[in-house]
């Protein structure tokens, strides 16, 4: 019996696709911005398992029960996260309420006669006069009653809280089952060459990701205490806090050494009440993270994970539109994985180029062809 030849789509049908796939992609980033008080926390937490599933299994071969290794793993980590939180909530919110006094004690300084400030606030004044002679009509505004930045970030603490607890609870659930999720997940895959691959690139994600993102802890705690101790030799108060906060900022790429290096400066402006020792604190936090992010990092991760520039800067910046903070810190681990997907498949290998654009990746792909 004759094979019969595949039924074509109607020309109407095949005209509306690229309208259909506008309208899904529009409704897919309206889905993850609408839900991402749950995608935040569940995505956090599936990255975890993949990073801790390799360990969970050194663990089982040594005779560790799986639900013994989550509850270890959740407790160090649910440790270090209050410890991490309860050095920094408190500066922080000081930080914070004293934001508006900051910036008018730089501006005064600022402005004060032969600072920088001065002839930039004189040409205001004369331009203000000169407007005010030639109105003719008197504008009233009502001035609202605003809560204030401490109010509406403290007002998302309990949010923030949340998604930690729901993480780290759907993250010792993952754990605890071993790998009866990867397992149920393969065998939804008929075929049994599939079924293997898929083993396969699963395993390539746990091995890069956790030694990807374990090399990037540990480089990130060592510029935590490099940071600690220059601030130490600057004179600045508080200089645990400023360690801690360059450990957490620096998982964000790009952005968050300029936000580390920004605040830094702004509390040596105000605190040690001098321009030039602020952009020194300034210049220093920027240098050392500068040496983390062009030579340690490089030397010691890069060579096994290179990633184009442009595509994390994007990447980060697409999450950051729909994730906010959270987004930053979850988009280079997302990529990391994406990347190692396509690397391990056939199809997509040319996209797994593209996000890495190194030569040794393509002598990598190449041997495996």
């Amino acid at each position: 019996m004759a094979p019969q030849p595949k039924s074509q789509p109607a020309p109407w049908l095949a005209g509306l696709r690229v309208p259909l796939y506008g309208i899904f992609t529009i409704l897919l980033l309206q889905a993850l911005v609408w839900a991402s008080d749950f995608l935040i926390p569940v995505t956090t937490a599936f990255l975890g398992y993949l990073i801790l599933n390799r360990p969970r299994r050194w663990l089982e071969r040594s005779g560790v029960p799986p639900y013994l290794s989550a509850t270890l793993f959740v407790t160090i980590l649910s440790v270090v996260i209050g410890m991490f939180l309860i050095q920094i909530s408190s500066p922080t919110a000081q930080f914070i309420e004293d934001l508006p006094w900051l910036i008018e004690q730089m501006k005064d300084q600022l402005s004060n006669s032969g600072g920088t400030l001065e002839a930039i606030k004189d040409a205001t004044v004369a331009a203000g006069e000169i407007i005010a002679d030639q109105e003719q009509e008197t504008v009233e505004v009502e001035v609202v009653s605003d809560p204030g930045i401490v109010t509406a970030i403290f007002s998302m603490a309990p949010s923030f809280l949340s998604r930690i607890l729901f993480a780290l609870i759907l993250l010792f659930f993952l754990i605890s089952s071993g790998d009866l999720f990867l397992t149920k997940t393969i065998e939804s895959i008929d075929a049994f060459a599939e079924k293997r691959r898929a083993v396969e690139v699963l395993h390539a994600i746990e091995d890069k990701l956790g030694y990807y993102l374990g090399g990037i802890t540990l480089i990130n705690i060592g510029l935590g205490v490099a940071i600690s101790i220059a601030m130490y030799f600057w004179g600045m108060p508080n200089v645990l806090v400023f360690g801690f906060l360059a450990f957490g900022l620096n998982f964000v790429p790009f952005l968050g050494g300029l936000m580390g290096a920004a605040i830094a400066g702004s509390v040596a402006f105000v605190s040690l009440e001098s321009a030039w020792t602020a952009l020194g604190v300034f210049a220093t936090y920027a240098t050392l993270t500068s040496i983390e992010g062009q030579l340690v990092t490089p030397m010691l991760i890069s060579r096994r994970m290179r990633l184009n520039t442009t595509v994390v800067f994007l990447t980060v910046a697409f999450f950051a539109w729909i994730w906010s903070v959270m987004g930053m810190v979850v988009a280079l681990p997302i990529l990391i994985v994406i990347k190692i997907a396509c690397d391990e498949s056939r199809s997509l290998r040319v996209i797994g180029r593209f996000i890495g654009g190194a030569d040794d990746d393509r002598t990598e792909t190449a041997a495996r062809d």
